[in-house]
């Protein structure tokens, strides 16, 4: 079964979450601040990280930021007691994979680990193409024609996920329940922030239209 690893400082929390993971059969560790949470993310057998954001030492954003830039990508639900699509964003842009506000339910949290410990099935396809747009699925690279394109994770993850589905129209609903892996409970406009910064990223920067929206649906990647 899975380690997980616990990085929250209040200890209430931390320890429902623990003994409810153990009942599940995961194996836990615990970290108090971001510090330790960072060391042993880093150096334990850790197959996912749930991260609260307001942490002693380190914030939670810090200690994610630290794992991405240490090449990890070692599955992160992020903890917070916000509700801010913005706060969403931050976190999701420094490499978490998932967020959850508190309080949240306990069978919640399970459905997501398992989402997120069974990610990547679909990244068997290596390369995904429209036009000149391609995406390494292995490599974790976008490239229009020759030249790289930096992208964060989760617009990686939206960009795949299109390219998946080329020549069909995807809600945004169905974007936030494959991309975010939950539903958003409306907040359906944190989608439309990432195809901004996507189109700002690609279609501004090569003057062609990669992302089309369909009014009253979402988006689509066409071929060009």
């Amino acid at each position: 079964m899975a380690k997980i690893l616990i990085v929250e400082d209040e200890r209430k929390i931390a320890r429902f979450v623990e003994l409810e993971l153990k009942h599940e059969g995961y194996e836990v560790a615990i970290a108090g601040d971001g510090q330790t949470g960072l060391d042993l993310a880093m150096s334990e057998d850790i197959d996912l990280v749930i991260l609260d954001v307001m942490l002693p030492v380190f914030s939670g954003i810090e200690v994610c930021k630290r794992i991405r830039e240490a090449g990890s990508d070692i599955p992160i639900i992020m903890l917070t007691a916000k509700d801010d699509v913005m706060d969403k964003v931050t976190g999701l842009d420094n490499g978490a994979d998932d967020y959850m506000t508190k309080p949240f339910a306990i069978e919640e949290l399970f459905a997501r680990i398992r989402v997120a410990l069974n990610r990547c099935k679909d990244k068997e396809k290596t390369m995904l193409t429209a036009g000149k747009l391609r995406l390494d699925c292995k490599k974790y690279e976008v490239y229009y024609g020759e030249e790289l394109i930096a992208l964060t994770k989760k617009e990686f993850q939206l960009m795949q996920y299109l390219l998946m589905h080329k020549n069909e129209a995807v809600s945004r609903e169905e974007l936030l329940n494959n991309v975010w892996e939950y539903d958003y409970l409306g907040d359906t406009n944190v989608v439309d922030v990432y195809i901004r910064y996507i189109r700002q990223k690609i279609d501004a920067k090569y003057n062609v239209k990669i992302v089309n929206t369909v009014r009253g649906v979402g988006y689509i990647i066409k071929d060009e």
